[in-house]
């Protein structure tokens, strides 16, 4: 496994990265290579893209065939559709799994500050890397991509939204949105986010200020069109799968303003069915699942290569590695086609016929003196029962140490460590200014009086009789404490208006990222003020205002929601007045009316002969108003109105009460 260290205008003399030391700041692995899932091993294998050489092999039994493999730069993940096992890419040994947000196969992205898994139906993200975290999108998605500075993009299906999750954020914003009723998909120019309306065939760029002014495409893309992640050259590939056609668009006015070059059109084998098309640097790939054949094509159109995909036909699909190399797995991975990014050169690795020559992580070393040519002796066999047990040696180290930041704490667990011939005593866990011993029966403990927003990492080690084995370490985390939450205010105005605003609650020392404002049907947006409003509402809507906060060295945290609501009117009110009867000997005269303020708060009156009124209280459907301290002889005329924001109505009765 090698992974490559990459930086931004910064040149690199003798740097050296050991152990668990902090990389300097603008500096990122990349990871190199890909690792597939090999059922006849129940192993899951690295393939050094370069080589075309199998050079590890982590034993991960019992994972689903076909499963997914991804990395970051200290673990490998077994990705099923239920379960998510990771492994330790050091030591090739298993370090837990959790249970998946969505029964489905995830998209997978490879990247700065990932990996991340995108359930597209679902709308849930989970983010591997570090901080790892779930992110609920609110809705379907379509398939996301990643900027180099680990930016993902997404778009949402069902309202149109373009979406970003920057680095270690854990919060959503969208700053752009299609036309509603509107298909796309997002993808990246010179790693620039972009935007593809499929029905008004244009390409837009996304800033925070939203989306730009539509290019046209030049070709009429249908609604089933699958575009590419990237441009090649200047071209955007997409497939037509209906038409069997891969089509290029040329970027040149979102690039250079300059005039665009007429779409080149490809096409494909017929009667064929297509995963992709992916891009790396100068290469396009598409698998044709029908036919069960890789074919690659320059930013021209021309084919490159066209190669067989071993295994049953129908699941191959190319996935785009870090190492600007797209790879396709065979169904049981026992093979991986290597395209080269560059001049999309194929290789073919049989991933069966390439044994590791290491011997596999936990396998029982070999006796030295047996052979098959040798058999053991059975005096020597014998004797060796009758000596006594070796002395015990330090306990191993613990295994899987995880630490989750508190308020002020941080809880910290880990694997019992192979004892090595004596009980294991004790665990010492230490951090940057203290440590605790506690049980050797323990498996975790929480250590109080942490400093928030400063960095921790914290290293557990066991004893025994022996004395202290090895340490291990867990990966920093940041002590804080979430924003309280604000006291929101919601007033509803006229034409479907609503003005929200709310108190600057307090943040515990952190520093406030935004507001993250969420009303009924509406989505949610992020604000920097303590207001904001909404229009083209009706009726009542709920409102909710959190405070997303970070401190210098931690992730960001979400603070406790505040929420208020609104009703908001769809008309004018109306009222109708139902009887009308009097009472004699206290001189009141009693309107029972039907009181309709379509969704809004109103307030109604009765009037006697335009002369005396009762009070105006609330109301809403069948209300009885008063008029106190009147009195009639005959026929009288009573008037009832009605008011709300949007306006007032009044109806009249005539007769004897």
């Amino acid at each position: 496994m090698i992974a490559v260290l990459v930086a931004s205008c910064v040149a690199l003399v003798g740097l050296a990265v050991t152990g668990h030391a902090s990389l300097p700041a603008g500096l990122d692995f990349v990871q190199v290579g890909h690792w597939v899932y090999n059922d006849a091993s129940q192993s899951a294998v690295h393939v050094d893209g370069s080589t075309g050489q199998v050079d590890s092999r982590a034993s991960v039994p019992g994972a689903a065939a076909g499963s997914q493999v991804t990395q970051d730069d200290h673990s490998g993940y077994v990705v099923e559709r239920s379960r998510i096992t990771e492994f330790d890419k050091s030591t090739l040994s298993v370090e837990g799994s959790s249970a998946a947000p969505a029964a489905e196969e995830p998209f997978v992205v490879e990247g700065v500050g990932g990996p991340y898994l995108v359930y597209r139906n679902a709308g849930q993200i989970v983010r591997l890397g570090d901080p790892a975290a779930t992110i609920a999108a609110g809705g379907p998605l379509s398939d996301p991509v990643a900027t180099s500075d680990g930016t993902l993009w997404l778009h949402r299906i069902d309202n149109g939204s373009v979406c970003e999750l920057p680095r270690n954020a854990t919060v959503l914003a969208c700053p752009g949105k299609l036309p509603q009723g509107h298909g796309g998909a997002v993808t990246l120019v010179n790693d620039r986010p972009v935007v593809v309306d499929t029905t008004a065939d244009t390409v837009s760029e996304v800033s925070q200020d939203g989306l730009g002014d539509g290019v046209g495409l030049g070709v009429d893309l249908p609604a089933t069109a699958q575009v590419a992640n990237a441009a090649v050259d200047g071209r955007l590939a997409a497939v037509e799968p209906d038409d069997g056609k891969l089509v290029l668009v040329d970027t040149a006015t979102l690039s250079t303003g300059n005039p665009a070059q007429s779409p080149i059109s490809v096409s494909l084998p017929q009667g064929g069915r297509f995963a992709g098309p992916v891009a790396a640097s100068s290469a396009i790939v598409v698998v044709d699942s029908a036919h069960n054949e890789l074919l690659s094509y320059g930013s021209d159109g021309a084919l490159k290569t066209r190669k067989p995909v071993a295994g049953p036909a129908g699941s191959a699909k190319p996935v785009l590695g870090q190492d600007n190399r797209i790879y396709v797995d065979s169904a049981d991975g026992s093979h991986v086609l290597v395209v080269d990014g560059q001049d999309g050169g194929t290789t073919d690795v049989n991933v069966n016929n390439q044994p590791v020559n290491e011997q596999p992580a936990g396998a029982p070393p070999a006796n030295p003196g047996t052979t098959p040519g040798n058999p053991p002796n059975p005096r020597t066999q014998q004797a060796g029962n009758q000596q006594q047990q070796p002395n015990p040696t330090p306990p191993g180290a613990p295994r899987n140490v995880k630490a989750t930041a508190g308020d002020g704490s941080a809880t910290v667990s880990w694997s019992a460590a192979t004892a090595n011939g004596a009980k294991v005593s004790a665990y010492v866990v230490s951090w940057s200014g203290g440590s605790t011993t506690v049980s050797g029966s323990r498996a975790g403990t929480t250590i109080s009086g942490l400093e928030n927003g400063r960095s921790y990492v914290f290293t557990v080690v066991a004893q025994n009789s022996a004395g202290q084995g090895a340490s291990a370490s867990s990966k920093s985390v940041v002590p804080g404490h979430a924003a309280d939450a604000p006291k929101v205010t919601a007033t509803a105005g006229s034409s479907g208006q609503v003005s929200v605003s709310w108190t600057a609650p307090n943040l515990h020392g952190a520093t406030l990222d935004h507001y993250e404002v969420t009303a009924t049907g509406q989505g949610t947006r992020q604000v920097s003020a303590t207001s904001t409003s909404f229009t083209g509402l009706s009726g009542t809507i709920s409102f909710t205002v959190r405070a997303i906060t970070h401190y210098s060295s931690g992730s960001t945290l979400t603070g406790a929601s505040g929420s208020a609501k609104a009703t908001v009117a769809s008309g004018p009110p109306t009222i109708s007045i139902l009887s009308v009867r009097g009472s004699q000997p206290n001189q009141t005269i009693y309107v029972t009316v039907n009181a309709n303020g379509n969704g809004a708060a109103a307030t109604c009156q009765a009037t006697f002969l335009s002369t005396a009124s009762g009070s105006a209280v609330s109301c809403s459907g069948t209300t009885e108003l008063s008029i106190p301290n009147v009195y009639w002889v005959g026929s009288v005329q009573i008037d009832a109105t009605i008011k709300t924001s949007l306006g007032s109505a009044k109806d009249t009765w005539n007769g004897t009460p």
